[in-house]
């Protein structure tokens, strides 16, 4: 009964340090009931006692065994692999080394840090240090104790528990001995604030109920899409439209769907669009005929066909492009004969003056550049090789800058007409001969590209 009361004592000691620390992280705290075995001999002392670690595994002539659970430590998770524990045993010594002694009661209460390698692994080995309290013969001394362990883990919570402790007594009449332990451990205590089964360590919201399919996270609607990636999170809907409703199918969610009963399209914010013109119905005065928002919905005419309708078109009774605003572009032909024209005009020699024969050449160039009112020409002035570079090239670009000043002055819009000169840098014919330096000597009007 005595000896009940005792093992009572340190439980009830054990039971009281782990209620009077807050729980602070998942598990933090490990309980171990186990089995132990006390063994005086291989401690390196005098007779009947050997040296140290001899016989270490002699059981059956050197270790005291309880045949019944007689070990119970509680420890607690300090952070970075460190714990503290606090362990009570009891067992009852009949061989102390090689000899046999009467029935000699034994308790134990040991406190310990550990150190545990491999957290959340498997096989966790440990190191501790720390101290007790033994009695043997109800005689008690304090020990200095090195505990060595591994913990094998079943599953995240319980696992097998295997130690042995070299516990160094500080008084000559407790022996030093070693403490063999194994047994069942169980990892408890981890905090869950909001209550969903999912421990705050591992809860992705650890203040408001969810499912452990997000990691604790809510999904208040029930339609697969956590709460907080739900743009409706209180309204069942699709993933494809973050968890928000479509009633009418037509990919727009109701919420941003300005007619949400009637199937319509993205582009006009799930609204019908019957002649696809890209006015709603509801807005276009011609629904069932394609126009422009412009005109509500209702067609611009095109009188001379080319696409290009007549508010916008620069030449509206001929057929144009549209990238050329419905006017006609520049042929290979056309380009052709605007050269042909242009290499007529003549200057005065070594000047820049027009001569005045050349009026009507340049009134044919005029006709044609009128009519493409939208196509942008360079003016390209030409030199022969004779004289000096500088002074062909200042010639070449008065040339080029004349002509177009004359086409300016005379009804061409000065913003389609640029001019430039080359100087004799590109010659199309040989300047070994008169007639090659004429053909050299010219301007090209050229469209711009």
């Amino acid at each position: 009964m005595k000896n009940l009361s005792r093992l009572l004592f340190a439980m009830l000691l054990i039971l009281g340090y782990s209620n009077a620390n807050a729980q602070d992280k998942n598990n933090p705290w490990q309980i171990t009931i186990a089995a132990n075995a006390v063994d005086f001999f291989p401690t390196g002392e005098d007779a009947p006692l050997g040296d140290m670690f001899s016989d270490f595994f002699n059981v059956s002539d050197h270790w005291n065994i309880l045949p019944s659970l007689s070990s119970i430590s509680v420890s607690k998770h300090l952070g970075d692999g460190f714990s503290f524990g606090v362990a009570g045993s009891l067992n009852k010594i009949e061989n102390f080394g090689d000899a046999s002694v009467d029935d000699l009661s034994y308790y134990g209460v040991d406190g310990t840090i550990k150190y545990n390698f491999l957290q959340g692994t498997t096989i966790d080995p440990y190191l501790g240090v720390g101290g007790g309290y033994t009695w043997v013969d109800e005689i008690g001394a304090g020990t200095l104790n090195g505990t060595l362990g591994l913990n094998i883990w079943f599953s995240e919570n319980v696992g097998l528990t295997l130690q042995t402790a070299y516990k160094h007594a500080f008084e000559d009449y407790l022996s030093t001995h070693f403490q063999h332990t194994a047994g069942i451990s169980i990892k408890f205590g981890g905090t869950d604030t909001d209550g969903d089964g999912i421990y705050d360590k591992d809860d992705a919201c650890p203040d408001v109920a969810g499912i452990a399919a997000f990691n604790g996270c809510p999904d208040t609607d029930g339609d697969g899409i956590e709460d907080s990636k739900d743009s409706c999170p209180n309204e069942a809907g699709s993933a494809e439209l973050n968890g928000c409703p479509d009633a009418d199918g037509d990919g727009v969610a109701d919420k941003d769907d300005k007619c949400p009963s009637v199937a319509g399209l993205k582009a006009l914010a799930g609204c019908p669009d019957a002649d696809g013109d890209g006015v709603t119905d509801a807005d276009d005065k011609c629904p069932t005929t394609a126009g422009p928002a412009a005109n509500q919905g209702c067609p611009w005419p095109d009188t001379d066909g080319d696409g290009v309708l007549d508010k916008d078109d620069k030449c509206p009774s001929v057929k144009g492009t549209v990238a050329n605003n419905g006017c006609p572009e520049v042929s290979e032909e056309v380009q052709k004969t605007l050269n042909a024209y242009a290499k007529t005009i003549l200057f005065d020699t070594g000047k820049s003056s027009i001569k005045s024969q050349s009026e009507v050449v340049l009134a044919d160039i005029i006709k044609i550049l009128k009519e493409y009112p939208n196509s942008k020409f360079t003016v390209e002035g030409h030199t022969d090789s004779v004289g000096s570079d500088k002074l062909n090239q200042e010639l070449s670009e008065a040339r080029a800058l004349s002509v177009k000043d004359y086409l300016t002055k005379n009804g061409i819009d000065e913003f389609r007409l640029s001019s430039k000169g080359y100087g004799e840098s590109k010659p199309i014919d040989k300047n070994t001969t008169s007639k090659g330096r004429a053909n050299n000597r010219r301007v090209e009007i050229n469209l711009a590209k």
